[in-house]
């Protein structure tokens, strides 16, 4: 089902308003990135690991696995792949977000801490998920055929094109794929008419960026989720963007193109929202109301 709850608008929501004022159009740059994998580095080592076991599996992908109180003996599992635009970002950025899904969700979740661009290109970051993928399916108590995976922009991207891999090689199925405002498409940021005044955090100069640290020497039809001519037979999926994100027209193509495959699919748009708006502004009611619906289409899909 695609569902577009809200038309588009050139103001922000009301309330992201206010932050929005104060965040920077495009933080990512060829001369800031090393700042600011230095700063994440340094704000996850300082995070406390309790509740959070830290993993090394056999292929050397580091899995931060974070487990309910009292699980199901046999239950589902939620794979998350952090975002960062394929060049930034670790696992442990996400500890509370995961907690959250936890907490809601009752079921195992597993943050895939992947290798990053541009010292790994593809297919690194997607191999590192998918042997995370594998390996939760392998976990004891944990029922292969209830494992979702799911995550936003750059993991978002990494969650499209996983759902493909695991459709091709045929050893894990997902059950369903939740793309948070996910980086699909190479060709958007060069679409006319791409810049608006308004983005935050995100532009398309961050994502031509990011496309181009990730995809040095690949065959983008093979690599790029959206360039992929057959969509049919993969996981259904959520897709939620905000209409003020540079990913926008290329999610909901991306949603329009699953439901002619034949994917069940539900797309939510945010109006006035930009990218990354729910984990600048968690607390904003727009934000926990994205975040809740998340939860609610999870939760329906893990008590099938």
């Amino acid at each position: 089902m695609i569902c577009l709850d809200m038309p588009q608008s050139d103001d922000y929501h009301p309330d992201l308003r206010h932050i929005a004022r104060v965040l920077p159009k495009g933080a990512f740059t060829r001369r800031t990135i090393p700042v600011i994998r230095a700063l994440i580095k340094r704000l996850a080592t300082r995070k406390p690991t309790r509740g959070v076991q830290v993993l090394t599996l056999p292929s050397g992908v580091e899995v931060r696995l974070h487990r309910p109180p009292m699980a199901e003996p046999i239950g589902g599992a939620l794979l998350w792949i952090h975002g960062g635009g394929y060049v930034i970002g670790t696992a442990a950025q996400d500890d509370k977000l995961c907690r959250r899904f936890v907490q809601r969700l009752g079921v195992p979740v597993a943050a895939a801490d992947y290798r990053l661009a541009p010292e790994h290109p593809y297919p690194a970051a997607l191999e590192d998920c998918y042997d995370a993928l594998t390996w939760l399916s392998n976990l004891p108590g944990i029922d292969p055929a209830k494992i979702i995976v799911g995550g936003a922009s750059a993991g978002g991207g990494l969650t499209a094109a996983l759902a493909l891999l695991a459709r091709d090689r045929g050893t894990v199925t997902p059950a369903f794929q939740l793309l948070v405002y996910p980086m699909v498409d190479d060709r958007s940021s060069d679409r006319p008419g791409i810049e608006n005044p308004r983005y935050r955090m995100w532009n398309p100069n961050s994502n031509r960026l990011g496309w181009e640290a990730y995809l040095r020497g690949a065959d983008r039809d093979v690599a790029v989720p959206s360039r992929c001519t057959d969509l049919s037979g993969v996981a259904p999926a959520w897709i939620g963007v905000g209409t003020l994100d540079p990913l926008h027209d290329e999610d909901v193509e991306y949603a329009r193109r699953l439901a002619d495959a034949g994917v069940p699919c539900e797309l939510q748009t945010v109006r006035g929202a930009f990218h990354g708006f729910d984990l600048v502004a968690p607390k904003a009611g727009v934000s926990q109301a994205f975040f809740d619906r998340q939860c609610e289409v999870l939760a329906e899909v893990l008590s099938g």
